[in-house]
């Protein structure tokens, strides 16, 4: 039987008044149609949307795994290329401009994930010029799914969205939701376990280690507390990269950290990152600062006593300490109480371990999720200390275009909730090539050739994602 038929009365009532109300304002609004469903492995559902909404895809799963989000297709995408201060209110005020209408088949409290919600990211620098790997990517970009599967815990719920335009007729929009929801039951299996050869081109690294020598000096004389300095690896595949054995590898051996992949036409930006920017639930916000870090032991005693060396460190103690202040300093700006814990404690990934300290705060009014990660971006971990200077010299300094490279990546509903995250530990995707980056804080004891090794082992969770054997 058709889902037209079975589809209780309220969808067609609600769709009828939705299209009734863009004709008579000229205005196009948004119906989310969410209903919980049996159990769907969201890499599947990706996969088997491909052949529909290839470029149009996304995945998100939060550390603990209890979390994860899925959206197929780009039923409205907000984005521009306007300057750093502009391009967080613009994609704002356009989301806020629509209305948004909600029909919950299964319970009267919405789950936070389901519904109406963007996913996207911005830019590192709008300023800098751009490289043509990162041509297709605008400053700002952010798309409201056709379908999203919400997993929460262990319960899964899809989410249908339709773009009412003053156009439409009822008869479309039904349809819409029927042959949507028809094409969710079948999934496609995918290989995860194929080993990929490759070969390794380092990029510019004679410039990088130059950058880092000048950018020491600098610091040495006072110029600035801090730069982060980031570098770019080329790695050419034998056959074509798969980028949902990628997205199951990173989800499997990266159990700390955000997973993240977003399809942007035939290239696809995918990562695991440690770093939260920051959450908002209601008024509640939380923030992480990550800076400092040192490999993992071979052994557990070596673990432990590597740990109890960077909890000591003072070079990384200081880098450390230059985020909190930032960070607890930007939230202080828009929120009523700040608390963080008076040390650090050691956070530690499958390759890397790192000084971690938590803040929380309590929004006023009147700020926003996007003018809080507008605020922080970029905090001293990617960018430096003070700010301007530190962005300033990257622009100097740095041999490659960052693109969405450590810049906040994330979802934000209509309620003003949501989670970005910064997108380090990450790869572009296309066809045959990725390009993998990384970076290192550059402070006055700085050693270059220290923090080459250290990028080497921030590039390890992409290398053993894309299951490779280097032949070089």
């Amino acid at each position: 039987m058709s889902l037209i038929t079975t589809l209780d009365h309220t969808i067609k009532e609600l769709i009828q008044q939705t299209l009734e109300e863009a004709k008579q304002t000229n205005q196009s609004v948004i119906v989310s149609h969410i209903k919980e469903v049996d159990a769907i492995d969201p890499l599947h559902f990706l996969a088997s949307s491909e052949e529909l909404f290839l470029g149009e895809r996304f995945l998100w799963s939060t550390p603990e795994r209890d979390f994860t989000l899925a959206g197929v297709g780009n039923e409205l995408i907000l984005e521009n290329n306007h300057s750093t201060i502009e391009r967080f209110s613009a994609i704002e005020k356009e989301w806020k401009r629509f209305k948004k209408r909600i029909i919950n088949t299964n319970s009267k409290d919405k789950q936070d994930g389901t519904g109406p919600l963007l996913f996207g990211g911005f830019s590192f620098d709008p300023i800098k010029e751009k490289d043509p790997l990162w041509e297709a990517f605008s400053e700002a970009k952010f798309t409201l799914p056709t379908v999203m599967v919400t997993i929460i815990n262990s319960k899964t719920y899809l989410t249908v969205n339709k773009l009412v335009t003053p156009h439409d007729n009822l008869l479309d929009c039904l349809k819409h939701f029927e042959q949507t929801y028809s094409q969710t039951t079948h999934h496609h299996l995918i290989d995860c376990e194929k080993v990929n050869e490759f070969s390794t081109i380092e990029y510019k690294t004679s410039q990088w280690l130059k950058a880092v020598d000048k950018a020491t000096n600098e610091i040495r004389l006072k110029e600035m507390d801090k730069v982060v300095l980031a570098r770019e690896v080329h790695l050419k595949f034998a056959e074509k990269v798969n980028p949902y054995q990628v997205l199951n590898r990173l989800h499997k051996e990266q159990p700390t950290s955000f997973i993240f992949g977003f399809e942007n036409g035939l290239q696809h930006f995918v990562g695991a990152t440690p770093e939260r920017l920051i959450k908002k639930q209601d008024n509640e916000v939380l923030s992480t600062c990550l800076a400092g870090s040192i490999k993992r032991g071979k052994t557990q005693e070596q673990d432990i006593q590597l740990g109890e060396q960077l909890l000591k460190d003072a070079k990384n103690l200081i880098e450390h300490d230059i985020v909190v202040k930032m960070i607890k300093e930007a939230l202080t700006n828009c929120c009523y109480e700040v608390i963080s814990p008076k040390s650090p404690t050691l956070l530690k990934t499958k390759n890397i371990q790192h000084l971690y300290t938590p803040v929380k705060g309590y929004v006023q009014k009147g700020h926003s999720l996007l003018s809080i990660v507008e605020n922080l971006h970029p905090t001293p971990a990617l960018g430096g200390f003070p700010k301007e200077k530190a962005i300033e010299k990257i622009r100097e300094l740095e041999p490659m275009h960052r693109g969405w490279y450590a810049a906040p990546i994330g979802w934000l509903d209509a309620e003003d909730n949501g989670e970005f995250v910064v997108a380090i530990r990450s790869g572009l995707i296309e066809g045959h090539n990725v390009a993998l980056f990384a970076g290192c804080g550059i402070v006055a004891e700085s050693n270059p050739k220290s923090e080459y090794l250290e990028t080497k082992i921030k590039l390890k969770p992409m290398m053993s994602a894309l299951g490779g054997v280097d032949n070089e």
